[in-house]
């Protein structure tokens, strides 16, 4: 089945990502339908569309947006899939509803976006825990330098979490500026991000 305008994918594993091993136990972490933060973005590309251009191709591992495996409840109370959804475990996806792909155990980013690691603040006068507005870049579309450290625009940030490191996808264009190194840099990544 190939789609006109949009890639077709299914979850990588389940469409919630809300459970965790403890010991030998499963623990619940959440039963709620309706909160992203536990719907899995995680997708494997089943085809590409017939129309336009992609470097993304079939079996690529893709990041998509949390609503594409969201569930949620109609104004009557029932219970429906996303708009996205097509049939059991397979669903239509957008150009732009794809944030990163994954070839050959590599992300690659879509032209337009990168994705930086914040970085801890080691101000003594400060009570944040991580330094606003400044980080790594982790991946890039190449208009900013891999493992560079930049600035960013405020409220142009939106958090992922790949690998067990917590991310922020940074449109490129708002990538201010370029550091450099002080030498007391450190990457910071809450331990809740790691355990997913």
């Amino acid at each position: 089945m190939q789609a006109l305008y949009n890639f077709v994918v299914e979850p990588v594993g389940e469409r919630y990502n809300n459970t965790t091993k403890v010991g030998d136990k499963e623990l619940i972490l959440n039963t709620d339908i309706f909160n992203h933060y536990h719907v899995n973005r995680l997708a494997k590309v089943i085809s590409i569309p017939k129309v336009g251009n992609t470097e993304i191709q079939v079996g690529d591992t893709v990041v998509v947006h949390f609503n594409v495996f969201r569930r949620w409840h109609d104004v009557k109370g029932t219970e429906r899939n996303s708009r996205s959804y097509y049939e059991e475990n397979k669903y239509f996806v957008n150009h732009d509803q794809v944030f990163l792909y994954k070839r050959n155990d590599e992300w690659i980013c879509p032209q337009g976006y990168c994705f930086v690691q914040p970085i801890k603040d080691n101000s003594k006068l400060s009570v944040n825990t991580e330094k606003p507005l400044v980080g790594i870049v982790k991946h890039t579309d190449g208009r900013a330098e891999l493992n560079s450290l930049v600035g960013f625009r405020p409220n142009t940030e939106c958090e992922f979490v790949i690998d067990g490191r917590r991310l922020y996808r940074i449109p490129s264009q708002f990538i201010t500026i370029k550091y450099e190194y002080q030498g007391d840099e450190e990457e910071y990544n809450p331990s809740w991000a790691q355990s997913g």
